[in-house]
């Protein structure tokens, strides 16, 4: 099977998320969507997204191709329903459009369908908003605990440890967990291979720490946290999510937030994730460029990839930052600061583009990866982009 998956409508409102990648490329719970739609469909994956990331993210395109919105959470039900498609045939959740099977590119954008409208039977959770990847994240964490462990056996979990509920589990490979308290009675546990838990940490399901992800000494970990591929954490967090090679290591308080690749919050970061009113968050808005009403309480903050702040940042209720900016100025950021942004207040300068590759360049050497010709194009489009802000 070649599948595509396609980016719409979604992938405008997970800005500025999304400014550097498709959104299969997007994790929550365990997994990316991409990678969550592999356990389930196998066969070749590529994407179909915007012009400008085509380059990296190109289309491959076959005789028999499915194309799927990467903004749904697969199931097994949704999975089959997309595997019995016939050519033109298209399926459905109320009006947005989850999968068709098409012969090319062309016919899928011209909506060359056939008549056949198939509906969903059952309910797949549609992710449209930034908000909802925390939001739903502790589901995520449990389904993808349960897809990628059933009929396998943990290594086992060290003496030294605290453990209520061990059952509820995993440690793949490698994995160390050093004289910590862990809690899996509201939630599964899943610790990544070559991932570790350092000792005196107190951590309390659901928590995905991903391949090679660290916690360190003392961390306070709270229900819904996704620690991604060979991010460090440190401090508190609550409900947050770090896509992964991104940095929280030190003391401060992430709660209800995402951060994106290649982030780093210095020593003493903190974030509110309520309002002292009590009153319900806004969020700023690529489409509409200002403030929406996410109807919640508890709302943090959302950086893009390559994003930094200084020690001692105070972020806001509801603060957005795009992508490679850098926050040192005193006081609070604005709510919303924008990609390339030298400071982090509304009057700063712009992060020069050469320096901005320098910087990511070298934070990338640290892992062994490379900022490649085609991520600096995909930076470049977006210093040019967001120059309107």
């Amino acid at each position: 099977m070649n599948i595509i998956l396609f980016d719409g409508d979604e992938w405008e409102n997970m800005r500025p998320l999304t400014l550097t990648k498709p959104f299969g490329e997007l994790r929550i719970g365990v997994l990316s969507f991409k990678e969550r739609w592999m356990k389930y469909l196998g066969g070749n994956y590529s994407y179909l997204t915007r012009d400008y990331l085509s380059k990296k993210y190109p289309t491959h395109i076959e005789n028999r191709n499915v194309f799927i919105n990467s903004a749904f959470f697969p199931n097994g039900m949704l999975a089959e329903a997309i595997s019995k498609l016939d050519e033109g045939e298209t399926l459905w959740q109320k009006e947005v459009l989850v999968a068709a099977c098409m012969m090319d590119t062309e016919d899928f954008k011209n909506k060359k369908f056939s008549e056949t409208k198939k509906k969903l039977n059952s309910v797949a959770v549609h992710i449209r908003h930034l908000w909802e990847l925390f939001i739903y994240n502790e589901f995520a964490i449990r389904h993808d605990f349960d897809l990628l462990t059933k009929d396998r056996e943990s290594q086992p979990i060290p003496d030294g440890n605290r453990v209520v509920n061990p059952e509820n589990i995993f440690l793949e490979e490698g994995a160390i967990v050093e004289y910590s308290s862990l809690n899996a009675s509201n939630g599964p546990i899943y610790i990544g291979e070559g991932a570790e838990i350092m000792e005196g940490s107190l951590i309390r399901g659901g928590l995905a720490l991903c391949e090679g992800g660290k916690i360190n000494m003392g961390t306070i970990v709270y229900p819904g946290t996704t620690i991604g591929p060979h991010s460090k954490v440190g401090g508190e967090l609550n409900n947050a999510i770090l896509m992964g090679y991104s940095n929280k290591s030190h003391s401060g308080f992430l709660g209800n937030s995402v951060l994106g690749e290649w982030c780093n919050l210095g020593a003493g970061t903190n974030n509110s994730n309520l309002k002292n009113n009590y009153a319900d968050v806004k969020l700023w808005d690529y489409n509409q460029k200002k403030y929406l009403n996410t109807g919640l309480q508890f709302c943090g903050l959302f950086m893009a990839d390559y994003s930094k702040s200084a020690i001692n940042t105070q972020f806001n209720t509801g603060t957005v930052v795009g992508v490679s900016s850098n926050i040192f100025k005193p006081g609070f950021p604005p709510n919303f600061v924008n990609s390339f942004n030298w400071g982090g207040s509304r009057d700063s300068s712009r992060f020069e583009l050469n320096t901005s590759f320098d910087a990511a360049a070298k934070m990338m050497a640290r892992r062994e990866k490379l900022l490649t010709d085609k991520d600096k194009k995909i930076l470049e489009h977006i210093f040019n982009e967001t120059a309107q802000y």
